[in-house]
């Protein structure tokens, strides 16, 4: 039996989320649709980002793209031989610019900031016990919540690899509801893996926090406090990847409106479009299988701010109309 006290700030955040600015969005929409002309998805996204920032018009300022790095132990069961240097090697080629990720940024204007979540320590082993005691899944939810410290207007989040999928599907088959198709975009071995995670943690899974510590790995209780700060302050979200989607299913479990301030990058398999059509979340792009972290969500960003730049530019013609 858990305390839940090192949660208890978590939990008190996400239950006095802010509201969404409807009368932004209103005004932003009166914009958009006032040439004539249709914007279907691009309008909608427009008027989105108006209501989670309460900007009119809606232009996007400060976009950021936040990727947070991590290790886990079950990697070793995958055939990683190394994991705390393959993960090490992909920050470095982000942090040199020889990243897909760092050329999107650099030619899209874009803030680019990697967060090392003490990759030299690999997280337990999720399919033999927890993965982070509950001290230190807080602890890593509160680093998370520094992604937004350099005042972003937008910002997309991500992993800089895929090494906590695994752990994502778990957690995502713990917290949502069943519907048969949790597994089908990984192996046999994989499966295993998981089968094993929730049979060993099946009597702690009933509340989401406590799943997503025993499940989940230090990137998606970062990316939990990110998605959950953001909303604190009305910052529009960007997910990119498996593992972002399943820490906004932790918070969906807690709140439902809780991811109103989130637009999807991308859904990488049919697995990830089920439960992101569980979470309310339509992928803003098509681009299949993308496994390079923080693409999808700079790609993504790039149509927050054109639909921004259309809110400003009409808000222009329609004031000299007026004049």
């Amino acid at each position: 039996m858990t305390s839940g006290l090192p949660f208890d700030d978590i939990r008190n955040l996400i239950s006095a989320l802010p509201a969404m600015d409807t009368g932004a969005a209103t005004r932003v929409g009166a914009d958009l649709s006032s040439g004539g002309d249709e914007l279907g998805r691009l309008g909608d996204i427009g008027q989105w980002f108006a209501a989670v920032t309460g900007r009119v018009p809606a232009r996007v300022a400060r976009p950021v793209v936040a990727l947070f790095a991590a290790t886990h132990a079950f990697s070793l069961k995958m055939g990683v031989t190394d994991p705390v240097r393959e993960a090490r090697a992909k920050v470095e080629s982000i942090a040199a610019g020889a990243a897909p990720v760092s050329q999107l940024c650099t030619s899209g204007n874009l803030g680019l900031n990697v967060f090392d979540l003490a990759l030299d320590l690999p997280v337990e082993d999720f399919s033999s016990g927890p993965a982070l005691d509950e001290r230190a899944a807080a602890a890593t939810m509160a680093f998370g919540m520094e992604a937004i410290a350099a005042g972003p207007d937008l910002i997309c989040l991500g992993t800089v690899d895929r090494a906590s999928d695994l752990s994502a599907i778990a957690l995502l088959g713990a917290i949502l509801p069943p519907n048969g198709s949790g597994w089908s975009s990984i192996g046999k071995q994989e499966r295993v893996v998981v089968e094993q995670a929730l049979q060993v943690h099946q009597s702690h899974l009933r509340d989401p926090l406590e799943a997503m510590r025993r499940l989940g790995g230090r990137e998606i209780a970062a990316l939990a406090g990110a998605i959950l700060a953001a909303r604190a302050q009305k910052i529009a979200v960007i997910l990119d990847g498996l593992a972002a989607t399943a820490a906004a299913a932790v918070l969906y479990a807690l709140n439902r409106n809780s991811l109103e301030h989130c637009l999807l990058a991308n859904a990488e398999s049919d697995t990830h479009r089920q439960v992101s059509a569980l979470l309310g979340l339509q992928p803003v792009l098509s681009l299949g299988n993308l496994k390079s972290g923080g693409v999808a969500g700079a790609l993504a960003a790039g149509l927050v701010r054109g639909a921004g730049d259309i809110s400003v530019g009409m808000a222009e013609v329609n004031a000299r109309s007026r004049a």
